[in-house]
This record gives C-alpha cells, structure tokens and sequence, in this order.
C-alpha cells in the first residue's frame, strides 16, 4: 500500500518535470494547469519527507534523493503502462493471415514481447514473423511478402506505403573502455584507432557514410562489418571505434563494462525507426500494432537506455504519430 500524499498522479507528474526541468513542460506533458503541478510536486515530496528537486534552479534539477527516486519511478509506471496496455487488446480476431517483417535490432527485447501479444489476439491467423536488415523488410514489404514492417524510415517513402513513426534513434559514438581518456580525447580515439564500419549496403551503413562524407572526414578502409553484435564485439576488443545508435549499443548488454559511449564530436544526426504498412493495410491493425510497439519500445529500450546513459534524455525518444 502507498503510504499517504503518494500517488500515481504525483508519480506521473514526478517524471514528467524530470524529463522537462520545468513546471510549464510537465503542465504540457500531464495536461494539468501548471499551479496543479506544483501542488503535486509539494505532495509528493511531503509525503516522502524529502526533496526531490532543486527548486531554486532552472531548469530545475533532481537531487540525489530525487535522481534515485526517478529510477524507481520509472520501473513502476513502466510496469502499470505496459500492464493497461496489455488489457487494451488489440481486436485481431478477423484476420487470417499476418505477415510481420521486424528488424534484428529488436531481437533481445520487444520482438519477442511484442509477438507474445500478437499471438494471444490472432486466435485463427496463420502468423509469418521475419527478421532482417531495414532494407530487406522494406524491400520484402514493396514486394507484398509482408503486410506489417518495423524498420528504419526509407530516405524515400516507397508509393503504397504509409508510416507510422515508433522512436527516434540517435548516432552515438562507442569506442573501448578507457580510449578517451587515455588518448587524450574523441579526436585522438579516432585518429589513433581504426574505424570500424557497418556494412555499406546496410541503410546504418549507408547514413554514416553519408554523414563522414558531409564533414569530410576520412578513415581508413580496413573494417566493414555486417553483423552488428560482431562489430561491437570488435570494439569491446580495443580493435577500434564505431558509429552507432541507443538501440544497437543497448542490444549488445553482454559488452557494456568494455565499452563507452559519448555524443558524437561532429554535427549530431538520427534514424527514425517506423511502423510501415502497405495501403491496402491502412485500417486500425497498423494503428493498434504501432500503438503496442511505442508502448514496448518505451518501457524495454528507451528508458533502460536513458538510466544508463542520462544524456540521451530528449534525444532518444518515442514519436507519435
């Protein structure tokens, strides 16, 4: 039981100036007015008997009380959130056939949540699950092997395609354990180590390149990797350093005491991940599986993400739409 002043509004509200550093921003957020927000905060740190923010600051900042607090927090609505929306079915029982193309970058957390949940709502559907590459789902979706598809957003959406967008995935920079500080800096990490590239017929592949072209910075060609989990292997390895996203570095947990990530040192750029669907699916199954696979992705990657790595909060993000 919830000792008295706490409560799941007062939570909410907790996280929402967390994440904003402001009264206005969690008004935006929770929808309440922002003197209700305030009430709220005052609440919640009474009933706590301590405090969780630096009012004096602005943007307001957690204390140490309140940045522990913030974790818990996190796992409890996390948990709530993904328990309403599991009783919020989606109506799948008219289908027939499902074809469900996801890329491999979710394979440790939401796709084998995610497909749980389709099964338990297609109770007499023939149910086909394929994971690859972005450009082989997509490509598998134009060719109507598949209905449903989460990959990368194309740089071109294809005609006969509507998205749906799920996460915004930011580039970050990883590099083995210790390197900027012991070169000296990102600079010398990159100049002294080789650059360990994703395979160029990858859409990943194709962005970064696209990107170093822009700055007109250039490596060695020594390393292009396919395999995504054989490319931070390497890293933890001390072999070199790589470009790559939240969601890749988050996949690879096994590798995390060997390695570090930072903001990238050049011009910061993203991905966007998006639910793609072929027109002649464009009712409430893509709606309700894009709805699902925001909900997942926020509790089992984005926040895990931004607990690790606080300075993603903002940049890595779920997108509505």
């Amino acid at each position: 039981m919830l000792m008295k002043g706490v409560t799941l509004r007062g939570l909410e509200v907790f996280e929402a100036l967390a994440a904003s550093g402001s009264v206005a921003g969690a008004s935006e957020t929770t929808g309440l007015s922002q003197p209700a927000v305030s009430q709220q905060m005052r609440n919640l740190e009474t009933a706590l008997g301590v405090d969780l923010v630096d009012h004096a600051r602005r943007p307001m900042m957690l204390t140490p009380a309140g940045r522990a607090f913030l974790e818990r927090t996190r796992t409890v609505l996390g948990q709530l959130r993904l328990a309403q929306n599991e009783l919020t079915v989606m109506d799948l029982t008219h289908l027939s056939q499902l074809s469900l193309g996801v890329i491999d970058d979710f394979d440790n957390d939401l796709t084998p949540r995610l497909v749980t949940l389709l099964a338990e709502n297609m109770t007499r559907c023939r149910f086909r699950l394929m994971t690859a590459a972005s450009h082989q789902i997509t490509e598998a979706l134009q060719a109507r092997r598949l209905h449903l598809a989460i990959a990368a957003s194309p740089s071109a959406m294809t005609d006969g395609v509507v998205e749906y967008p799920l996460v915004r995935d930011p580039f970050v920079f990883v590099c083995p354990k210790g390197a900027k500080a012991d070169r000296g800096g990102l600079e010398q990490v990159m100049s002294g180590l080789p650059l360990l590239r994703h395979d160029r017929e990858l859409v990943i592949g194709k962005q970064v390149e696209a990107q170093l072209a822009r700055h007109k910075l250039r490596f060695a060609e020594r390393f292009e990797i396919g395999a995504h989990m054989s490319l931070m292997t390497l890293v933890s390895r001390g072999v070199g350093w790589t470009i790559t996203t939240p969601l890749g570095y988050m996949r690879a947990g096994r590798y995390h005491d060997q390695l570090e990530v930072h903001p990238l040192p050049f011009s910061p750029f993203s991905r966007s991940i998006s639910l793609l669907a072929s027109t002649d699916w464009t009712d409430e199954v893509p709606r309700d599986v894009a709805r699902m696979a925001r909900m997942l992705i926020r509790e089992m990657v984005v926040a895990p993400a931004i607990e690790r790595l606080p300075w993603l909060e903002g940049e890595l993000r779920i997108l509505e739409g």
